[in-house]
């Protein structure tokens, strides 16, 4: 690796971009519970005539089918600006990426108190979704959190910082899911429904939007010693001294002829990018379909119930980050990350034979890592580009997890209708083995670098 002389610019206190997660994470879930009141509340007022046995079924039904537009737009809108704003950000201001998002989340969330004060229809929520979306979206704010965690770290501390992010991005969750229950329930009886919810909401956004601009100041990598400077050719790679002629030679004989193979980061990003596709495939659509899962018999759980699940799957943020600061001090990211994968497909695998609930207590014990792959992914792909290239990277790869998400939501729920009444548990094992198939992808990567190295200890320091 490049020797590294000092790091320069500000001071460090002000380079932290945790705030901006925490308070955006917040505001977030404040959002999500006065929407689903004010939604649900809307469907009550306009379904009223109906009979009261059929009251629930057709709130039940407005409010899902409300969800799946909502939902719709609100994944598929960045689609459109997300790598156009991470690009300005890479060739303008870092800021950029994290700065419209926020303002984007400030107007929709406007848009939902204006609706509630003024009795709009519940359809200008698809209104404020397209919003949101156009001017970046979670795709483009998160792509430049990440772009600036991964600056404000060296090589050897990079996933512990974007763990640590992680961790952060948890437990503001977890502290506002908390918070806005009981935020609804003492001042319910004074406003109306979502009101106190979405004014907090608001004034979060608006703190981490004033705390983007006037506080928070893009990090200065570390810069290398003269001396060990590389040449402008050797796009974003930090190679060992001996390694330094193979590289060399790499980037002549792919300047030598069109059809040369894919150098090794080339090869290395397409296969990460390809396992984190997979893994977020299998886990995203185990977790569509756990709550209804739990919902039924065998389990039947109520809302209490409900909640300790809940709470079991914020504590994986603490785990997996613990894990985390354990194993990068004596393995390499590549096993790190094989590690998480592990741990999920073995845990999601047993959740599938879940009939009692201290096996489902057993399942979400063995996931204890699960969350550890994508941010250290993400960590390894930044190691193998450019600096300036980090915000489009990683829009990139949010882009195509968010792609994931919407298709493996549909999918899965599909999968689940056809398959409740033989095996409910059939789709974690189709997430188990989607989970196993990322390690493929994984392990040439891993072939990959052992080639590249001239050594065999990659899995290990």
């Amino acid at each position: 690796k490049a020797v590294t002389c000092r790091m320069v610019g500000v001071p460090t206190i002000r380079t932290w971009v945790e705030p901006v997660v925490a308070g955006s994470q917040v505001a977030s879930a404040f959002y999500d519970t006065a929407l689903l009141l004010v939604v649900k509340d809307y469907y009550n007022q306009t379904n009223a005539t109906a009979p009261s046995h059929a009251l629930e079924d057709a709130q039940q039904k407005a409010v899902s089918n409300f969800y799946i537009i909502y939902n719709l737009v609100l994944g598929l809108t960045p689609l459109v600006s997300a790598y156009g704003l991470s690009k300005l950000g890479d060739r303008m201001h870092r800021k950029i990426p994290i700065c419209f998002p926020l303002l984007g989340y400030l107007g929709s969330k406007t848009l939902l108190f204006l609706l509630i004060l003024l009795g709009w229809p519940i359809e200008v929520m698809y209104g404020a979704a397209a919003f949101s979306g156009l001017t970046g979206g979670f795709t483009t704010l998160w792509a430049g959190i990440m772009a600036l965690g991964s600056l404000g770290s060296s090589e050897s501390r990079r996933s512990l910082r974007l763990i640590i992010i992680e961790l952060v991005y948890g437990l503001a969750g977890f502290v506002g899911s908390m918070a806005s229950g009981y935020l609804f329930v003492g001042f319910g009886d004074r406003y109306r429904d979502g009101t106190v919810l979405v004014v907090c909401s608001i004034s979060c956004y608006a703190f981490c939007l004033l705390y983007s601009i006037f506080v928070l100041t893009v990090p200065t990598p570390a810069a290398p010693c003269p001396d060990k400077a590389k040449s402008a050719e050797e796009v974003g790679s930090q190679l060992p001294a001996h390694t330094k002629a193979a590289a060399r030679g790499s980037s002549l004989s792919s300047e030598s002829s069109s059809f040369t193979p894919a150098s090794p980061s080339k090869l290395i990003i397409i296969m990460l990018f390809v396992a984190a596709i997979l893994y977020d495939l299998a886990v995203a659509g185990a977790m569509n379909i756990l709550p209804l899962f739990l919902l039924r018999e065998p389990l039947s759980w109520n809302a209490v119930e409900i909640g300790y699940s809940n709470a079991a799957g914020y504590a994986i943020f603490i785990t997996s980050f613990l894990g985390v600061f354990v194993f990068s001090r004596c393995l390499k990211d590549i096993t790190i990350i094989m590690i998480g994968v592990a741990s999920f497909s073995t845990g999601i695998l047993i959740m599938a034979f879940v009939r009692w609930t201290f096996l489902f207590y057993i399942a979400r014990a063995v996931m204890l890592f699960a969350l550890i792959p994508l941010p250290i992914i993400r960590s390894l792909l930044s190691k193998h580009v450019e600096g300036s290239s980090y915000g489009k990277l990683f829009v990139l790869l949010q882009l195509c997890l968010v792609a994931t998400g919407v298709v493996t939501s549909t999918v899965y729920n599909k999968i689940y209708q056809n398959t409740l009444n033989w095996y409910s548990g059939f789709c974690f094992v189709l997430s188990f083995l989607v989970g196993c198939l990322s390690l493929l992808p994984l392990s040439i990567v891993a072939i990959r670098q052992c080639s590249t190295t001239g050594s065999f200890q990659i899995l290990i320091k």
